[in-house]
């Protein structure tokens, strides 16, 4: 990433400390989806993490990860699927509960949304210890579906979330670190 790019990301990130629980230094994102240049680098830069992938679909883990998630798969023609919280999603869902840096939660994913031989990425803002993002990789390999990535905004690399994931067989794709 140029320098430049580098820089105007940075610029719209927010740190808050002690949320949501205390001790835990929050990086808010949402700054980057309010400026449209910024947003419109961040997805330039996600397409060129992927280079030529083919893909078929992106899943964009709730709730931030949605804007980012459905930005890059308008700009590659392909599907969005959504991550969700429980009690969001109709239907049959698969769902895993996991561990945080501060709790538990739960990760559901339409039983139907993907299937064998779809090629996809998943998308969220940070990378932290990896729970979340490890959650909905086990989530979609539960669809027979191949992940090409994991593609995050910002990945905080003293929480080591980067391991979880590489150890589970996906790339990370991480635009910037913390």
């Amino acid at each position: 990433m140029q320098p430049a790019v580098e820089q105007l990301l940075r610029s719209h990130i927010r740190l808050i400390d002690d949320w949501p629980a205390v001790g835990v230094k929050f990086q808010d994102l949402t700054g980057l989806m309010a400026d449209g240049p910024a947003f419109s680098a961040v997805i330039r830069e996600l397409n060129s993490g992927l280079g030529t992938e083919d893909i078929d679909q992106v899943v964009g883990i709730e709730a931030r990860g949605f804007p980012y998630g459905a930005a890059l798969a308008n700009s590659r023609g392909a599907g969005f699927i959504t991550a969700r919280k429980p009690g969001k999603l109709p239907g049959a869902v698969h769902a895993l509960e996991y561990e945080l840096e501060y709790g538990t939660a739960t990760l559901e994913l339409h039983q139907d949304a993907l299937g064998p031989e779809r090629r996809v990425v998943i998308v969220d803002d940070v990378l932290a210890t990896g729970g979340t993002a490890g959650a909905c990789i086990d989530l979609v390999r539960r669809s027979g579906a191949e992940i090409v990535a994991l593609m995050v905004i910002m990945e905080i690399g003293f929480l080591n979330g980067r391991e979880r994931i590489t150890e589970r067989g996906v790339p990370v794709i991480a635009l910037l670190s913390a």
